[in-house]
């Protein structure tokens, strides 16, 4: 049997819907749906021959197998033809480890999972390959698409801006005016996508694109749409493959829509299924404390959703205060033994700060999930023998503003930096420069 994959209710209602079909919810009762792939046609292959496989085709030259994400077609959107795959060879992405780092903070082995290094500079390049492929390929068998569009923070309208332009489909980007840094939204701008800029928050974007998508012949790229997921799910599947197919014990990541939650766990979900791996990962979501409806839920016992009006905070791209894949986040979460931290917008600062000491140049929202790891790791959540990684979502290189007003000290938001640097300003004298640099190393 060939590999192939279908739309189903997360809620298990009857009924199944192909992927080329315009559909975002499950028509029975509004639920989400997610992709079910044919575990049985992929069980025709064994778990050493996928292995083989998988590892045959790492880092490959030829298209579509630079793909980290294409890599493994078969258990991420079979039915997608190779002509119609639109890629930049996103993912397989580097496994840092900082041992300075970890040392710092009490743990043995922190790894750093660097997603940001995908071509628009963001995890979202991971799953925008899936979902613009398949648009492509709807298209080509005569579907009426106008345009691909999303409401974004910021990564999310980089990454259909470039696959879009790529497979020569228009691209739409709601975004909330005044609220994206310089670097994020001139990316979509430069490759050419319509760019409609509203006085609102991301959640008012998400609501109106939903309208679109409902009423003006647009397709709908955020992550309520499983394909994304589906690209998405290949980091955990790297994970395990660059651990030579085991896991680590922890798995931490910041958490905004809460898309990328629900892909890890489908992909280690799969990975067990299939017996490539023999355990589960705990996973954390990272959260920052001016948009945490997911942690408030996880305090109370996992209460049902409680929409929040999110705060502006330096992790711009999490500032989510009603999250789409809340259901998909928390069947996740409870599969893998997972918790819920929160972080100040302090926390989160120094948090990159320290571990940009270790050679990194991490973007806020990986921040966020470094400061949740040091808080597991002060209360002995997670301990010196067990191995952890981080999932960074942007390069650093995105938020240099961030970058440039911790090191300023002019962040309201983290008004008393622990890991500031500045230049020493001399004059043109070398015994001053001497006394300088003497001084300085001896700190």
């Amino acid at each position: 049997m060939a590999p192939s994959a279908v739309f189903r209710c997360i809620a298990g209602c009857s009924g199944s819907y192909s992927l080329e079909q315009v559909i975002y919810r499950c028509p029975t009762c509004g639920g989400l749906l997610e992709v079910a792939h044919d575990l049985a046609a992929l069980r025709e292959r064994s778990a050493e021959e996928w292995k083989q496989l998988f590892e045959a085709r790492w880092r490959l030259t030829d298209d579509p197998w630079t793909s980290g994400v294409w890599a493994k077609h078969e258990w991420v959107a079979p039915q997608v033809r190779a002509e119609n795959i639109v890629t930049f060879g996103e993912g397989t992405s580097h496994l840092t480890k900082v041992p300075r780092y970890a040392n710092e903070i009490g743990l043995g082995d922190v790894r750093i999972k660097q997603c940001g290094t995908s071509h628009s500079g963001s995890f979202k390049d991971l799953g925008m390959t899936v979902l613009v492929s398949m648009v492509k390929q709807m298209i080509a068998n005569g579907a009426n698409i106008r345009a691909i569009a999303c409401a974004s923070t910021g990564d999310t309208s980089a990454a259909l801006a470039a696959y879009a332009a790529a497979a020569n489909i228009r691209a739409v980007v709601i975004l909330p005016r005044g609220k994206i840094s310089t670097a994020q939204l001139v990316q979509p701008l430069a490759m050419g996508a319509l760019v409609l800029a509203v006085d609102t928050d991301f959640d008012g974007c998400m609501k109106l694109v939903q309208e679109l998508a409902d009423r003006e012949g647009v397709y709908l790229a955020n992550s309520m749409n499983s394909l994304r997921l589906e690209g998405q799910k290949t980091v955990a599947i790297e994970l395990a493959q660059q651990f030579h197919w085991d896991v680590p014990d922890w798995v931490v990541i910041p958490g905004g829509n809460l898309g990328n939650v629900s892909a890890l766990g489908a992909g280690f979900e799969m990975l067990h299924a299939l017996g490539l791996i023999t355990k589960r990962p705990r996973i954390c979501v990272a959260q920052v404390a001016h948009a945490h409806p997911l942690y408030t839920s996880y305090r109370a016992s996992w209460a049902a959703l409680a929409p929040v009006k999110a705060k502006t905070t330096l992790a711009s791209a999490i500032q989510i205060g009603n999250p789409v894949s809340f259901a998909k986040a928390v069947r996740a979460l409870k599969a893998f033994e997972g918790v819920v931290e929160s972080v100040s917008e302090a926390e989160l600062a120094d948090a990159a700060a320290r571990a940009d000491r270790s050679g990194l140049f991490t973007c806020p929202h990986t921040g966020v999930a470094l400061a949740a790891l040091e808080k597991l790791a002060a209360r002995g959540e997670v301990t010196k023998d067990q191995r952890a990684v981080v999932i960074s979502t942007a390069s650093g290189l995105k938020f240099a503003d961030f970058k440039v007003g911790y090191h300023e000290g002019t962040l309201a938001e983290a008004p008393a930096p622990k890991f500031r640097n500045t230049p020493v300003e001399l004059p043109e004298s070398y015994d001053a420069l001497r006394e300088a640099l003497l001084r300085g190393l001896d700190s």
